[in-house]
């Protein structure tokens, strides 16, 4: 019956759907839950424990992301006794790698010139590249954890900076697992996997290559998963430490017709990188290596911005409709001279499918030729 299906959260009585674990019905009851390892779409592990809550008749305190509800379930999300859980496993995080969740807490005497002499410091060690953007430095913050209660862990293996694109540092990895899962489960590439065991784990492509050198087609997706600062595209390093808030513009991403939705993070008027955008369709967050690094290119001193028109040995700079004005002449120039077969079209796979369908339209419409092809590098 309907009414079995009942469970309370905090003294709300709520429903829920057999199957829902307790983080999902929370979630679509607005109660909040905080989650570090959780991934949507993906397999739930319950690998950071943060997510924890308290059942009652539990002899422990509950993983809200792989627990299943159940009728008549009593459950309490931010107890005393959850609390002191969740930042008891914050602190141990913290303290299974290099991480400088909480520097600025330090006594520092001047904030702005250690983040100056922190960019200079090899392999970033002192200050994390995603300080300031980081789910575990805002947890760490949020349930005032101590980042000196327990001996930081060894670190064992060297940062990663080989490949194109994504640096990775296994000094600030967390093994949360949602790079294995955003990679495997939400992208299908099966680049990178868990390896070796107890304290020499570590995320590893095949062989234990570096990525340059594996199945990885750096669509980034991994990048985007990673709550911390293990990691990081190439381009953050530059910005370490001095991270200051960029406008998130929705839009299209241009490289060809799906239609991915993409945010351009704009700062003072230059695009520093695009992200996914999250729970909306066709790509839901998820971006190919293009779409998501591909960027560059808006402020290439080389790209054009104005139309150019042969004069001699040279160009010259004109106006739109004195450029097309050329063009539509010297096309009905041509047609009439030679034929409509004269003509081809060349479009490009970098922009979108109604784009490309004006393009094939004027092409027979208007030009009377069914020469139209496109040509992928455009």
């Amino acid at each position: 019956m309907e009414t079995e299906n009942t469970m309370t959260i905090n003294g709300i009585e709520v429903g829920f759907t057999p199957g829902e674990t307790i983080l999902e019905v929370a979630r679509r009851n607005d109660i909040h839950i905080p989650t570090l390892c959780y991934l949507k779409g993906a397999s739930p592990t319950g690998a950071c424990r943060v997510c924890v809550v308290e059942v009652k008749g539990a002899r422990n305190l509950v993983a809200s992301c792989a627990a299943p509800a159940a009728p008549g379930m009593e459950v309490l999300t931010e107890s005393p006794k959850v609390v002191r859980g969740r930042r008891l496993n914050i602190e141990l995080l913290l303290a299974s790698g290099q991480h400088n969740c909480l520097v600025k807490e330090a006594g520092l005497d001047d904030w702005t010139d250690f983040q100056l002499e922190a960019l200079e410091s090899e392999g970033h060690k002192d200050i994390c590249p995603a300080y300031g953007d980081c789910r575990l430095q805002d947890l760490a913050i949020l349930y005032r954890a101590r980042s000196d209660r327990f001996p930081t862990a060894e670190v064992r293996y060297p940062v990663e900076n080989i490949n194109p694109l994504i640096v990775r540092d296994f000094s600030r990895c967390i093994l949360c697992g949602r790079c294995v899962q955003a990679c495997n489960e939400i992208q299908v590439n099966n680049a990178i996997s868990f390896g070796y065991r107890g304290k020499e784990s570590k995320i590893v492509a095949k062989g234990d290559q570096p990525l340059k050198e594996s199945d990885c087609v750096f669509c980034g997706e991994c990048v985007q998963a990673c709550p911390v600062g293990a990691l990081v595209p190439l381009s953050d390093l530059e910005q370490c430490g001095l991270r200051e808030e960029a406008e998130k513009i929705r839009t299209t991403c241009s490289y060809c017709g799906v239609g991915c939705q993409i945010f351009l993070h704009v700062r003072d008027g230059r695009v520093i990188k695009a992200t996914g955008v999250e729970d909306v369709g066709p790509n839901y967050g998820s971006l190919c290596v293009k779409g998501r690094f591909g960027n560059d290119f808006i402020h290439d001193e080389g790209r054009l911005t104005k139309p150019l028109i042969r004069e001699g040995d040279g160009f010259r700079e004109a106006g739109w409709d004195e450029a097309l004005d050329l063009v539509a002449g010297k096309l009905g120039a041509l047609r009439q001279e030679s034929g409509a077969d004269a003509l081809g079209v060349l479009s490009s796979a970098r922009i979108t499918n109604e784009e490309n369908y004006l393009a094939q339209k004027f092409t027979r419409a208007v030009l009377g030729t069914n020469s139209v092809d496109h040509c992928a590098r455009l």
